[in-house]
């Protein structure tokens, strides 16, 4: 079961915790945690590779191999998550205390994602910003913002085999990434 916002639980962004999965059982893991009474996100984000040739997109897990798990470790029944079919453990601490997500990380997570838990492109791109291709030919890429036009469309500057190409794409085919400043 994928968490949707707009359910009648609102989201509180500090009981959240990482759990981590089992090899190709996430489904299995989050049945099974729903049926237990707990809450479960595993964010997805598009992304196009090729697959015989063609060019496919689908969702892709955005932390494969683990998802988020929402519950309050006074009152909840926390142990029985590491005996989940599917869950290979709850991230704890040192004294196998659940560790929660930070609220800030969680909050803008959850924020970014529609209600099926896919992540969404942000709004505010402008020129020189740096951003990570998602889906298309070029997707993988890092690049760098040159301009943008009036219809939502981004004009990149990528380097491919040792020469300059411009591309132009659409804004949701991109995810805005942080770089550090130069020293």
């Amino acid at each position: 079961m994928t968490f949707c916002p707009s359910a009648a639980m609102t989201p509180d962004p500090n009981n959240w915790f990482a759990v981590q999965l089992r090899p190709n059982m996430r489904l299995i893991a989050e049945r099974n945690l729903t049926r237990q009474g707990f809450t479960s996100f595993a964010p997805a984000r598009l992304e196009t590779f090729r697959r015989r040739g063609r060019l496919k997109t689908e969702a892709r897990p955005l932390f494969p191999g683990y998802l988020f798990v929402q519950f309050d470790p006074q009152t909840a029944r926390w142990q029985a998550i590491n005996a989940t079919r599917g869950v290979s453990r709850l991230i704890t601490d040192g004294r196998l205390n659940p560790t929660p997500m930070p609220a800030d990380f969680m909050s803008g997570l959850l924020d970014r994602c529609d209600p099926n838990g896919l992540l969404q492109t942000p709004d505010h791109l402008n020129p020189g910003d740096h951003v990570r291709i998602l889906s298309g030919p070029f997707a993988g890429l890092v690049s760098r913002i040159e301009h943008l036009d009036q219809q939502e469309r981004l004009h990149l500057l990528l380097q491919i085999m040792g020469r300059q190409v411009q591309t132009i794409l659409p804004t949701k085919s991109v995810g805005r990434i942080v770089r550090p400043e130069p020293v």
